[in-house]
């Protein structure tokens, strides 16, 4: 039976008990109807509880289904009913603050962009936007969303990307400039080129993020679990003394209608929603409850390099060529294979030689971790690692990130990159570790003598260069058990199967629907590296909040327990006792909503300390 319905049908046995309360000399009516009712309430949610307890988790409920199932024994009839009325009110306030908590993830869904303005010589005409196909000129007007990815073919104009990026600060888009589908256009029209279509558009990526966070919601009970068990047997136990002391039945049934495991039931998984709402306004978006608490708690943190600890655009450095080959021939075939990659390299190519110099691409293939092989206006080009383009000619060793090219079954020569550091990577490897997090590891499919140069400089104390995706996998899987639970952070798509590994991914997902984002259970929306330490330092916080609520509703229920073993506090007046408990639980949860007005290092470097 759904939470609402139990919620009206408790109520309109309590408007019908009334009625019957007062229109009969004698109130047996109104008891037999409440005692009949409410046992079939109490024998549903008993059910439900089995149900519970056979996947695998402990029943909360236990606790309240005594307490109505005494009250109804003693004749407190009313004081049941209250009960019933509590337990399934609070579930419903429980739904209510998961709707309230998750309002900025639902805003995503409301600014979905759904028409797109097409030129058609010379003239507009207005399509859907699933009917948009990569190559269209599309018309952006003023005040309008961009409906899909691509660039700027003319005219100069700001764009708000806040719904994307958590950055409300617009931006200044001209010619040449990338499009994020779902950026809001200033007061400048702007004519665009599509470069991909509305299923693999930036915004379509969010949106269905956004969806998978609401299939797979924070039905998080662990915590309440790991407190269920011995707060059932206190209750019982004062309970049972206080009937066993007196002599008075009613005195457990009284005991007990204060012991509901209200507290229990709603306090971690609000503030886990509620967590994951403050996540989604920073431009964080967390797939499932439980991953806030595999953030707070985890110990070690591995980062891919290229594209992650580095900056998210590479510059060539330097183009070899050999067997006769020029360097702007070698240059145009390996961009022209790379055009349709995600990969940090790949786009960096494509930037440099300009789509006006790609030739046409067919037949392409992405070997995950190596490179891609395609026909190239009729010649079969092979881009990547040395190892794979060109397996049986001797190794190559280059002093910067590099990425060799074979035409046929020819090397042709091997292009090098400049590999800036982000410079946010630092600080943010040093919050991290003030968070808890002390082992960092780096792996990466470059060379070793580059990651470590890198590793050096942003305070890594684990390198492992030269991985194969199943190399990052078996080093995640490595890991002890004492340093897990473990994040990966990413960017690409050699990145999606160590993502899907950790217990956390996290990817860099500011670039595109990428298989990164797909395999992760975190997605950072802004090109910023910080966003991680802020996504751990939020869950921390998460956590603390939730925490300390179930603490402070069972500090709360274990006094007002004892007060009641002394006979004073009436089994009705126990049940309103417990309406304002589950009040301040709720109240206390949604404190996970707030932005901490404290940087998140220094707010969490004090949580350890307390």
């Amino acid at each position: 039976m759904h939470n609402s319905y139990k919620l009206g049908a408790t109520c309109g046995i309590g408007v019908l008990a009334l009625i019957l309360q007062f229109g009969f000399a004698q109130p047996l009516p109104a008891q037999i109807l409440v005692s009949a009712l409410g046992a079939l309430i109490a024998l549903s949610m008993f059910v439900e509880m089995i149900k519970t307890l056979r996947s695998g988790r402990y029943g909360v409920d236990l606790l309240a289904i005594i307490a109505v199932v005494a009250t109804i024994a003693v004749g407190e009839y009313w004081a049941s009913l209250l009960v019933l009325v509590m337990l399934t009110g609070g579930d419903s306030l429980e739904d209510y603050a998961a709707r309230r908590a998750g309002l900025e993830l639902k805003a995503l869904l409301d600014n979905s962009p759904q028409v797109a303005h097409r030129i058609v010589e010379q003239q507009l005409e207005d399509i859907p936007v699933a009917a948009v196909q990569v190559g269209d000129r599309l018309v952006i007007k003023p005040g309008e969303l961009v409906p899909v990815d691509g660039h700027v073919l003319s005219g100069v104009s700001s764009f708000n990307e806040a719904s994307l990026t958590g950055e409300a600060r617009p931006v200044e888009k001209s010619i040449g400039a990338d499009l994020l589908s779902g950026s809001l256009n200033g007061d400048v029209s702007v004519t665009m080129m599509v470069d991909q279509i509305a299923a693999n558009s930036q915004y379509q990526a969010i949106i269905k993020l956004v969806k998978q966070s609401e299939a797979q919601p924070a039905h998080f009970v662990r915590m309440a679990d790991r407190y269920a068990i011995p707060f059932t047997a206190i209750a019982l136990l004062i309970a049972g003394g206080a009937w066993l002391f007196s002599g008075d039945p009613v005195r457990f049934a009284e005991v007990l209608v204060v012991a509901s495991p209200c507290p229990l039931i709603l306090a971690a998984p609000i503030a886990l929603v509620a967590g994951m709402s403050r996540a989604s306004r920073n431009g964080i978006v967390v797939k499932t409850g439980t991953t806030i608490e595999k953030l707070a708690s985890a110990r070690t943190i591995a980062f891919d390099k290229t594209g992650t600890i580095t900056q998210g655009r590479l510059t060539v450095a330097a183009v070899k060529p050999v067997a006769g080959f020029s360097k702007a021939k070698l240059l145009q075939l390996a961009a022209s294979a790379e055009q349709q990659s995600s990969h940090i390299l790949a786009r960096s190519l494509v930037d440099y030689v300009g789509t006006t110099e790609l030739l046409p691409l067919t037949h392409l293939s992405e070997v995950t971790g190596a490179g891609v092989a395609a026909e190239v206006a009729g010649q079969y080009v092979k881009v990547g690692k040395s190892d794979y383009v060109a397996p049986t000619a001797q190794q190559i060793m280059t002093e910067q990130t590099a990425i060799h090219v074979a035409v046929g079954k020819q090397y042709v020569g091997y292009i090098e990159f400049n590999d800036q550091v982000r410079p946010e990577t630092t600080t943010t490897i040093q919050t991290l570790r003030q968070l808890g997090l002390e082992h960092v590891m780096m792996l990466t499919g470059d060379q070793a003598a580059i990651a470590q140069t890198i590793a050096q400089k942003v305070g890594v104390d684990e390198v492992h260069a030269g991985c194969l995706p199943q190399d990052k996998i078996q080093l995640l899987k490595s890991v002890p058990s004492a340093q897990q639970p473990v994040i990966m952070v990413g960017d690409g798509v050699n990145d999606a199967p160590s993502l899907t590994a950790a217990d956390v991914g996290i990817a860099m997902g500011a670039h595109g629907a990428t298989a990164a984002s797909e395999s992760a259970d975190v997605v950072i929306l802004k090109d910023d590296l910080s966003k991680v330490s802020y996504a751990v330092a939020i869950a921390k916080d998460t956590m603390r909040i939730a925490k300390s609520d179930v603490l402070t509703g069972i500090v709360i229920l274990v006094v007002l327990m004892l007060i009641a073993t002394t006979g004073v506090i009436p089994a009705l007046v126990g049940a309103l006792l417990q309406e304002a408990v589950d009040t301040i639980t709720i109240l206390l949860a949604l404190r996970a909503r707030k932005d901490s007005k404290k940087a998140p290092a220094k707010t969490m470097k004090q949580t350890k300390l307390e």
